[in-house]
């Protein structure tokens, strides 16, 4: 019978740095220091791109390019993405470190997987200077999965572009696209699966999608999270998800479902 062979986890919102805080800081010092206060949803809106594809979507927002061209008397080009790029680098460089532990239940969800027999995968927004950093902390916390390449590795073309999947896929031996899972924390997480012919799940809590922190989280009046959880998981469905979980112990579970569906016949092309 046809079942899953392996699954690809994002790092930052999915397996560290609940909330993807780190890169939230550092887009919104960069922009302040050209004079522009970009709100959090336009910050957020392309996360999970390759960091310099992401500085050029918020550039490229109505609003502010607006004020790019206020503030300047022109509109933005690839060279202010390049600026902006070389300023975001070293100040992500060096707080990454702080934002690189496992978060709740990914440790032990990723120990019951490779029970199962998975390989596990993973892809990212970051580049290979950032994961040298987030792979060498999240290894001292328990968490390194058994390959994992950035979009340095495939030419630049990172998300929502499928090449890093078919790496993975490739180095891991994980069968057929229909045969594998992508579960990340953004829109073009669910992007990068559905264009790569494999299986999406969002993760909400922790994600990008929901947008809190670990603190604002538990701090958040019950019925008022609750309603933001089933935003964030109407918003990943509307993005591409195949199945949405709120949180990582829910993932054994959402690929026992998608077995099931590949016993029927299903495939992610048709859902």
């Amino acid at each position: 019978m046809t079942r899953i062979k392996g699954i690809i986890f994002d790092w930052a919102g999915t397996a560290v740095d609940y909330g993807c805080m780190a890169p939230v800081h550092v887009f919104l010092d960069i922009f302040r220091s050209i004079g522009i206060e970009p709100t959090m949803e336009e910050v957020r809106e392309p996360m999970g791109r390759l960091k310099w594809d992401h500085i050029q979507a918020m550039l490229d927002m109505p609003r502010i390019g607006e004020a790019f061209r206020a503030a300047t008397g022109r509109p933005h080009n690839d060279a202010d993405v390049d600026r902006l790029h070389d300023q975001f680098e070293p100040k992500l460089l060096a707080l990454l470190h702080r934002f690189a532990d496992p978060l709740p239940g990914v440790l032990e969800t990723v120990s019951l997987l490779r029970e199962r027999g998975y390989k596990i995968g993973a892809t990212t927004g970051y580049n290979d200077a950032m994961m040298a950093i987030v792979a060498k902390v999240a290894g001292q916390h328990g968490y390194a999965p058994d390959y994992w390449l950035t979009p340095d590795s495939v030419g630049g073309k990172g998300r929502p572009l499928p090449y890093m999947i078919f790496d993975n896929i490739i180095r891991l031996d994980m069968g057929l696209p229909h045969q594998v899972v992508k579960i990340g924390d953004t829109e073009s997480d669910m992007q990068e699966a559905r264009n790569a012919g494999v299986w999406s799940v969002g993760v909400v809590r922790g994600s990008s999608m929901l947008g809190l922190t670990g603190e604002e989280a538990e701090a958040m009046d019950p019925d008022a999270l609750a309603r933001r959880i089933a935003e964030a998981e109407r918003r990943f469905l509307d993005s591409g998800a195949h199945f949405v979980v709120e949180e990582m112990a829910e993932l054994p579970g959402a690929i026992d479902a998608i077995d099931r569906k590949l016993a029927l016949g299903g495939h992610p092309g048709w859902n």
